[in-house]
């Protein structure tokens, strides 16, 4: 999908603010620790390639979720270390290593499967990864992780780290949160060869529960300036959201009471209304379900009439506005503001789904 770069409609990413909130996170963990910043998912949305270069000397390293995006930042010239936190099967061992990119290993089975093949992993940096009770990836036992540690080697590759993931760092109670990392802590303090680097916290535990670290974190939502909890636990220092999604009005009418507005007719003005069309959809990431939302106008909240469309919104305005007038659907605009996660809340998920879905087709501007 191409950007759209001639039509008002754009998000604006604050790269300072980015470094400010890693900032913010790294002087509250109470040791010297590695940290890589998490620019999967294109950075949340952001930008992965502009996010990294902006980091490239205030971070140790980068986490991605597959291959393809790892190769992004080789081939846009960054040469820090960048571990995926995915699975990538054997076949493309070989591709990782020309690269230098560090793969999770998460299985006894892709250790076989690369015996099989009779893969040398001579120049293969690896992470192991241990599954304490999400369940997804990652072996589950003090033997497995032994074993798998020590057959990696035995093919040649250095395993630079071993990490979990918490299922619930994020939420007030955290009695799931204490028996995935006592699990995880007795594992790695019993292992017969311990890697390098340890890591367990991603944002959440970096936040509430700084306190846990290991020697490297994974900050992801955070560096973005967004509550990993979203409004379920209250920040314990202040972050500042780096983008803000833009437009502006391109049509404006006065229905006359009882007309109809978009499609299904789901909206029927019921005096003389003004309404303003908005270049902005779902084929955008501003979803259907945000129908009775509202965006910014002239400081004023003007609430989202008539169906979300794939390619425009309408809203009802306090009074006609010429063309171009600016339009904000998140940040702040004439001393009102938008969060990320307000509009999460609208459409009952969370606010790293609400930026990841930011289509490609809105351009992404850097200040």
């Amino acid at each position: 999908m191409i950007s759209s770069l001639h039509r008002p409609t754009l998000a604006k990413v604050d790269l300072s603010a980015i470094s400010e909130n890693i900032e913010q996170v790294v002087s509250h963990i109470p040791k010297k620790v590695q940290t890589f910043a998490v620019v999967k998912a294109n950075a949340y949305g952001h930008g992965a390639v502009a996010v990294a270069k902006h980091l490239s000397k205030q971070v140790d390293g980068f986490c991605v979720s597959n291959l393809d995006e790892a190769l992004e930042l080789r081939q846009a010239g960054l040469e820090q270390p960048i571990l995926i936190l995915g699975v990538v099967l054997p076949d493309e061992v070989p591709l990782a290593i020309q690269e230098n990119i560090t793969l999770t290993v998460a299985s006894l089975e892709w250790l076989e499967i690369a015996k099989k093949q009779g893969l040398d992993l001579t120049g293969l940096t690896c992470h192991i990864k241990i599954d304490s009770g999400m369940g997804r990836i990652g072996v589950r036992s003090q033997g497995d992780a032994d074993s798998l540690i020590a057959g990696l080697k035995s093919l040649g590759a250095d395993v630079e780290g071993i990490f979990t993931h918490f299922a619930t760092a994020d939420e007030a109670d955290d009695s799931k949160f204490k028996r995935q990392l006592a699990f995880f802590t007795d594992l790695v303090n019993n292992l017969v060869d311990r890697p390098r680097l340890v890591h367990a916290s991603n944002s959440a535990t970096s936040i509430w529960h700084a306190e846990t670290v290991f020697n490297a974190v994974r900050l992801g939502v955070v560096i973005y300036g967004l509550n990993p909890s979203g409004s379920v636990l209250d920040l314990p220092y202040n972050i500042r959201p780096a983008l803000s999604l833009e437009t502006a009005l391109v049509h404006v009418k006065t229905l006359l009471a009882g007309q109809d507005v978009g499609y299904g007719a789901t909206y029927t003005t019921t005096a003389d209304e003004v309404i303003g069309t908005i270049p902005i959809g779902y084929a955008d990431g501003w979803t259907r379900d945000l129908q009775g939302f509202h965006v910014i106008v002239d400081g004023q909240l003007c609430p989202i009439v008539g169906r979300v469309s794939m390619d425009q919104i309408t809203v009802r305005l306090p009074k006609v506005y010429p063309l171009g007038t600016p339009v904000t659907l998140m940040g702040e605009n004439g001393g009102a503001s938008i969060t990320a996660t307000e509009v999460a809340e609208k459409r009952g998920t969370i606010n790293y789904e609400v930026l990841c879905l930011l289509s490609d087709r809105v351009p992404r501007s850097y200040d």
